[in-house]
């Protein structure tokens, strides 16, 4: 049980690094978008939101990768298993259950959401914030009935 958290925790730590790669990437990315002088301010943050989605998309892509290769050198499941699926669904937690690890491994895939959770969290602040700072470059206090407690 101990390797289990072992290899889990290394696998979450380099994920969050690629994360935090990422994140720079991104605010950087938006930043220098957001901050453009823009004729159509509506169009330039739905541009400059769609973005830093993407990117953000990409990342998690990459991490559910970092976790199936894990998956793959620890023999974690049966070899006529969908390796990548079953990264997929673990990390989003969304757990159909219809892969299962073998027993020495049963706690990857817990090891697996948790490290999904936490990043998919940290991304819905990243856009949070790419929304909130774009919003405020370019003068927008009202969007679709929201007002921005500063207008």
């Amino acid at each position: 049980m101990l390797l289990q958290l072992l290899v889990g925790t290394l696998v979450s730590v380099i994920n969050i690094g690629l994360h935090a790669l990422v994140t720079v990437l991104a605010v950087a990315i938006a930043r220098r978008a957001g901050l453009r002088p823009s004729r159509r301010p509506r169009l330039h943050l739905m541009g400059v939101m769609i973005a830093t989605a993407v990117v953000l998309m990409i990342s998690h892509a990459f991490e559910i990768l970092v976790w199936a290769a894990t998956y793959l050198a620890l023999r974690a499941v049966a070899a006529d298993s969908d390796i990548l699926y079953f990264a997929f669904v673990n990390y989003t937690t969304l757990g159909y259950g219809d892969i299962t690890p073998v027993p020495e491994w049963r706690l990857i895939g817990p090891m697996t959401a948790m490290n999904g959770v936490l990043l998919f969290g940290w991304s819905a602040a990243i856009l949070f914030e790419v929304l909130r700072k774009t919003l405020e470059h370019l003068g927008i206090t009202e969007v679709h009935g929201y007002r921005s407690p500063k207008a």
